[in-house]
């Protein structure tokens, strides 16, 4: 008797249409396959679209974007070739405004601040480190940061990326002495009690890619989670 294909939760759907679904990635789902052979968000997508709409062929669904498997939030998928192609474009061209929020322990040493950093990434251990000077074989990496709320123990930082690095946000953040909560890898002194790190994809602003249309979507991190809820909290209190 064979498995059950996995599936998403309806529940994670932010946005679709005929062209784009736009998914609230859980913490430890990869969004592509990997050599752990665990089944890939983009393959839930597919099984999902394909049991819902009862289709007897195979279902296209083009991963756009990543991120890294204990980060949570947005990842927009393509429904079409056409969709990708030029979602593709998009991201070439950096023209999709991507925020995230994160969580530290350590409050920053300015309110907002623009980050520059060059990082080499370490493969053996899937790593990158962040010098503040020009070295070979480093890439350059640019971010915006603003606090946005305090509680007691942990602060919320509102992220623009400028540039797509490996681990860009965790190795900067750890940089400047803000690891993310949860980030052992990156010098948090302690792991959550969940696989998971408290860095989330917020928000996302982009052009649609067929309709031409401005498309502006959020959504907010696990609120079941003690420091998530009281960060939020406060900030939409503010």
């Amino acid at each position: 008797m064979s498995q059950a294909p996995e599936l998403i939760d309806a529940n994670q759907i932010i946005f679709e249409d005929n062209h784009l679904i736009v998914i609230n990635k859980r913490p430890s789902e990869i969004v592509q396959g990997d050599k752990t052979g665990d089944v890939p968000l983009s393959e839930k997508v597919k099984n999902y679209i394909k049991v819902r709409d009862q289709k007897p062929g195979n279902v296209f669904c083009g991963v756009c974007h990543r991120l890294d498997r204990p980060v949570s939030g947005i990842v927009i998928f393509a429904k079409t070739s056409k969709a990708l192609s030029r979602m593709n474009d998009l991201f070439r061209e950096k023209t999709i405004q991507k925020t995230y929020w994160a969580v530290v322990k350590n409050k920053p040493p300015k309110q907002s601040d623009r980050l520059i950093h060059y990082l080499i990434k370490n493969e053996k251990n899937n790593t990158s480190k962040a010098f503040l000077t020009e070295r070979q074989g480093a890439l350059k990496a640019e971010l915006s940061y603003t606090l946005k709320a305090s509680i007691a123990n942990y602060h919320l930082l509102e992220i623009q990326l400028h540039t797509g690095r490996h681990h860009q946000i965790r190795a900067q953040l750890a940089a400047i002495g803000c690891s993310i909560k949860g980030d052992l890898k990156y010098g948090f002194e302690r792991s959550n009690s969940t696989p998971f790190i408290h860095l989330h994809s917020f928000q996302t602003e982009f052009i649609h890619p067929v309709k031409q249309e401005k498309i502006k979507l959020t959504c907010l991190p696990n609120l079941n989670d003690t420091v998530w809820c009281e960060l939020v909290k406060q900030f939409q209190t503010q």
